[in-house]
């Protein structure tokens, strides 16, 4: 059974089962901030789990996109190693929402693999939860499964809790032998330890109970079902094969990574490792960059940094020295286009962005080797046999160097690793992330807004800019209740209908006034603090407001009109840059404000000053074509399927609200846009930049604000003419004149500098001391600069023939020192060691060669100090 066909069977039975087919989310999770990744299908239906949302449907199935590298689920020293874990991974689920149960549960999973799949039903065996008889007892006489195929274990194994509070209940899992030959034994001993002869197939969890802070398990009124089960597991099973490399989802991609590097596989040694991890990272690597994750330094892109330099690695093991990820991406979008089509446009794309990646860190491995032995010198001259922990750690951390390649080139030099100490730095690294990572401080403020999350508020701000009665159901001041709010007062009102766009998508919230005949307060921002629950910032302004009070409610309509222009202005800007760059261009971020707009995506290079104007020009072309903006609401299927372009970072539910421009733009927004694309006047990009590898911005005005830009630039022009006294076509002429001139007068002022240098700091018998018999020149000299000071220290070499130059310059606030040492002397006195000594007198650092150095320092006070006490030093030092 091919994969595809697996997948497809899946959906098909409990679709069939009345389930709603859900498509997998983003593998950034949008509605839980305290993880890294989507590291299980029921992430992106938590809040249903959590009674904070609801859908239509009680009923669905999904196959999610997954990673498991971070956190309490990291499978990342694992992979390659066993038979059965992997970073990316496809989670089959089915999940009930206070509908089905237990019994349901287990009479589906049953059904599925034994009549749908047709596994042997010899070959399973059932787990449950040691004090779950319900569950135990449907499996025993329910499905017919004899008692000592049934295993009970502990709260370890077959229990499952979303947190500390929250939702939990028992499991049960569905265990597969795929090969009694892998190891002898119990089932059961097997099964517990983890034997790789037994596959963790499929876990049922039963929600039944709610944890509250003090511990205590209350009874669900609504007991719901969350499903699991590795796609990759399955496929073993089903494909009978030991490992999941050796499946249809991995070998093509085994066989492209050995034909790279020729080698056959397997043949039972640690290359194979290599190549499995290489493949496993690859599809990780494919999906991350797919949805729109750029390497960097911290968080989700470093995790996909980190996966790139480890395949890498693996690579340079099996002797491929240049780079080759990204020669191997478009097998990844082959193997996975019928279940994720989009992959299929992005594959030049992810690609660029790997051979950037492997670059750099190539070029990182060879700066990382340098400092590696520069480590293992320090360590030897210290007398000491092992590289400290902290040391490891810095070519870890800084330079991306793999701890089995320092663990190996150390080896080799007789030196061993402070193991333990890179460990506790690295734990010290991660306590860092954790208290940088603001999702946990997020999830515990939404609590104080969960027992709202029944309110009902109805968002009328498309149609009505104003409401003259609404009422209000809810108060907070300072994160607690309040029964009101007077005069000074600061809190947060909730109200059954408002005109109020709350911030979403990256257009800012709606301002404006709430006010009746006894109260007013100013609207500082709108936003939801959970999902559907629409919060007015307020600032009470005078009298008082109390709950069940009626107001009127009207935003700032000329900023909102601002907003509206910024919005649509962002659709047609996008739309323009797939256009003109193409359609692997991918919103990675927006800010909507009033007075300007900015556009994140997803692009290779520096867009060249052609392509801005194309840009510029086209989307400008649209708004003067007053085309009408149409909305119209429809399912995420079918707005998909009409060719709607969908936000990575956005989580959509079963209705969205399509935006359509002509046939020039389509979005799922549920921003306010301008009725026709003529009001919005004019477009003008201000700035075009970089933020991360692979990741552009896009900061553009519209409408007012785009023309005062444009009226600005034209008064500066307008006054640099007049300053050049010049026609506006002979400006730039004239600046390129005078620009030439400036150089000319420069160079004839360097050239004077150094003549007047060479002059008056002559090599003289007064000037030069004798240090143990060799001649030494120490000077502080004026007004050259630092390059023409290095300049005046070779001449002055060259006259001395065979001797050491110390010199010395200030600036404002600055100090620069040069040594140089003649060839026939640099055995006996080094100038870069000299030059680290004298360094922190001037307050900084220096280095350079045996027979040149120089420092910059902050000091420039003690400039005359540090060559009162060059002699010094250098007869300490000479030998």
């Amino acid at each position: 059974m091919r994969t595809q066909d697996i997948r497809e069977a899946f959906l098909d039975f409990f679709s069939k089962k009345n389930h709603r087919i859900v498509k997998s989310s983003s593998l950034l999770p949008k509605d839980d901030p305290t993880i890294l990744f989507a590291n299980a299908g029921m992430n992106q239906f938590k809040n249903i789990f959590l009674g904070i949302e609801k859908r239509s449907y009680q009923k669905a199935v999904s196959i999610q996109k997954c990673m498991r590298v971070s956190g309490k689920h990291n499978d990342l020293e694992q992979v390659g190693k066993t038979n059965k874990h992997h970073t990316f991974f496809e989670m089959l689920g089915n999940f009930s929402f206070g509908d089905y149960f237990k019994k349901e549960a287990i009479e589906f999973a049953w059904e599925l693999v034994t009549d749908i799949y047709r596994m042997k039903k010899d070959k399973i065996y059932i787990s449950v939860y040691e004090d779950d008889e319900e569950a135990f007892q449907i499996w025993n006489e329910g499905i017919g499964i004899s008692s000592d195929r049934i295993f009970r274990f502990g709260k370890e194994h077959n229990y499952w809790a979303m947190g500390e509070t929250g939702p939990c209940g028992p499991c049960s899992e569905i265990h597969y032998d795929i090969d009694s030959g892998i190891e002898k034994g119990s089932p059961y001993v097997l099964i517990e330890k983890g034997s790789d002869r037994f596959l963790e197939l499929w876990n049922l969890v039963f929600m039944q109970y709610y944890q509250d802070d003090k511990g205590n398990l209350n009874s669900l009124p609504s007991p719901s079902i969350d499903t699991g089960m590795g796609l990759e597991r399955l496929v073993v099973c089903l494909q009978g094969k030991k490992t999941s490399f050796d499946t249809d989802l991995f070998l093509p991609l085994i066989e492209a990574v050995c034909n790279l590097c020729r080698r056959e596989y397997p043949t039972g040694d640690e290359g194979d490792t290599a190549v499995r991890i290489i493949a496993d990272h690859l599809r990780a690597i494919s999906f991350l960059i797919g949805d729109g994750i750029m390497p960097s330094n911290e968080g989700r892109g470093y995790v996909l940094r980190r996966l790139i330099r480890r395949a890498y690695r693996r690579g340079n093991l099996l002797g491929m020295d240049e780079p080759f990820l990204y020669k191997l991406v478009g097998e990844v979008s082959d193997i996975m286009k019928d279940a994720y089509p989009e992959l299929l446009p992005s594959t030049n794309h992810i690609s660029k962005v790997c051979l950037s990646e492997e670059r750099r860190f190539s070029s990182t491995l060879v700066s990382g080797l340098r400092t590696f032995y520069q480590y293992i010198e320090e360590t030897k001259k210290e007398e000491r046999s092992i590289l400290p922990g902290s040391k490891v750690f810095k070519l870890y951390d800084t330079f991306g160097f793999p701890v089995d390649l320092s663990k190996e080139l150390a080896e080799e030099k007789g030196i061993c690793l402070d193991e333990e100490g890179f460990h506790q730095e690295l734990e010290k690294q991660r306590q860092r992330a954790r208290l940088s990572w603001k999702g946990e401080r997020v999830q515990k403020s939404k609590k104080i807004y969960e027992k709202l999350k029944d309110l009902s508020v109805q968002f009328v701000g498309y149609e009505d800019s104003k409401i003259l009665e609404a009422k209000v159901i809810a108060i907070l001041k300072n994160g607690t209740d309040a029964s009101g709010l007077k005069q000074g007062d600061e809190g947060e009102i909730f109200l059954n209908k408002t005109p109020f766009y709350a911030e979403a998508g990256g257009q800012i919230g709606d301002s404006g006034i709430l006010k009746n005949p006894h109260f007013s307060a100013v609207v500082k921002n709108t936003y939801y603090p959970i999902p559907e629950l629409i919060a007015h910032k307020i600032d009470v302004i005078s009298g008082r407001i109390k709950l069940n009070d009626r107001v009127e409610a009207a935003i700032d309509i000329p900023l909102r009109n601002a907003i509206s222009n910024n919005h649509t202005a962002t659709h047609l800007l996008h739309a323009s840059l797939r256009q003109i760059l193409g359609d692997h261009v991918k919103q990675a971020g927006s800010l909507v404000a009033p007075s300007r707009l900015r556009f994140d995506f997803a692009h290779f290079s520096p867009l060249s000053a052609s392509e801005l104007r194309q840009i510029e020009f086209l989307v400008n072309e649209k708004i003067r074509g007053n085309i009408k903006v149409k909305t119209r609401i429809t399912s995420l299927e079918q707005g998909l399927k009409e060719g709607a372009v969908a936000v990575f970072e956005e989580k959509y539910g079963e209705k969205v609200r399509m935006v359509i421009i002509d046939d020039f733009s389509k979005e799922l927004c549920g921003g306010v846009h301008v009725h026709s694309t003529g009001e919005i006047g004019l477009f003008k990009i201000i700035s075009e930049s970089s933020i991360a590898a692979g990741m552009r911005r896009i900061e553009a005005l519209t409408g007012e604000e785009a023309l005062l830009y444009v009226q600005e630039n034209e008064d500066l022009i307008n006054e640099v003419q007049h300053s050049l006294e010049s026609a506006r076509k002979e400006i730039l002429h004239q600046i390129n004149k005078l620009r030439d001139s400036l150089r000319e007068k420069e160079k004839e002022n360097k050239s004077l500098r150094q003549k007047m240098a060479y002059q008056r700091y002559q090599i003289g018998k007064e000037n030069i001391k004798k240090v143990k018999g060799i001649s030494v020149v120490i000077q502080r000299v004026e007004g050259l600069s630092n390059a023409e000071l290095r300049e005046l220290a070779d001449s002055l070499k060259q006259k001395i023939g065979s001797g050491i130059i110390v010199l010395g310059t200030t600036s404002i606030e600055k100090v620069f020192l040069v040594a140089s040492v003649t060839k026939d002397l640099v055995e006996r006195v080094k100038a870069n060691e000299f030059i680290k000594k004298i360094a922190p007198l001037i307050g900084g650092g220096g280095g350079g060669r045996p027979d040149f150095a120089q420092a910059g320092g902050t000091k420039p006070e003690k400039l005359d100090q540090a060559l009162n006490r060059s002699c010094s030093y250098l007869e300490r030092m000479i030998d």
